[in-house]
């Protein structure tokens, strides 16, 4: 049984095929994780399995963090994820988890924060068509209407208008696996993921 991974995005790049033809892939660096806590249904409820990711120095981290931490035996790690599995019987407490349970060609979910875009109006967020250009409009980029008058005299929830765009958490599924460098923790995605080259990213096997 394999749980998920913790992992760096490197950058893009684009590789070619054997017929020539290029294909846009992304390079992460998983691993390697170490095994904090294993949950059971005993004393948790569920069953999962939890791990940590880039090792820092105690000083960033607080008494409670170190303690969790040092009850696996684990050095200090800044990144912690919790993965469920049906049965925790095939792992243990401080084991190191690789890329080794990855193969080429396996096709792996990938979770990650977007880039942000900050506060952004109509057009850019939710594609809003703009108002005439000409001289003597004064409906450029305007929202319009935002609801009717004295029924219901209020703007309902949910209505699309001008805010903070991006810098949530995104899930791309199904990306194939085209290579893996396992000396260096290095895998090979073809296709995008979110966020920017330096984000922490988290990985599922399907």
């Amino acid at each position: 049984m394999s749980i998920g991974l913790l992992g760096t995005k490197i950058g893009m790049t684009q590789i070619f095929d054997s017929k020539g033809v290029a294909i846009p892939v992304t390079v992460l660096k998983l691993g390697p994780c170490m095994i904090t806590q294993l949950k059971n249904h005993t004393s948790d409820g569920y069953t999962a399995v939890q791990i940590g990711y880039s090792q820092i120095t105690e000083k960033l981290l607080t008494k409670a963090q170190l303690g969790h931490l040092n009850k696996a035996g684990a050095p200090p790690l800044k990144y912690l994820c919790e993965y469920r599995v049906n049965s925790i019987n095939n792992f243990d407490l401080g084991q190191i988890i690789t890329v080794d349970q990855l193969k080429i060609g396996d096709l792996i979910n990938v979770s990650g924060n977007c880039i942000g875009k900050g506060f952004t109006g109509y057009q850019k967020r939710h594609n809003f068509s703009r108002g005439p250009m000409s001289h003597g409009s004064k409906n450029h980029r305007q929202p319009g209407s935002i609801g009717a008058g004295t029924s219901p005299g209020r703007v309902f929830p949910g209505k699309n208008m001008a805010g903070r765009m991006g810098g949530q958490k995104v899930s791309i599924k199904n990306l194939q696996v085209i290579d893996i460098h396992k000396e260096e923790h290095v895998v090979i995605l073809k296709g995008s993921i979110p966020g920017k080259p330096g984000s922490i990213i988290s990985i599922n096997k399907k």
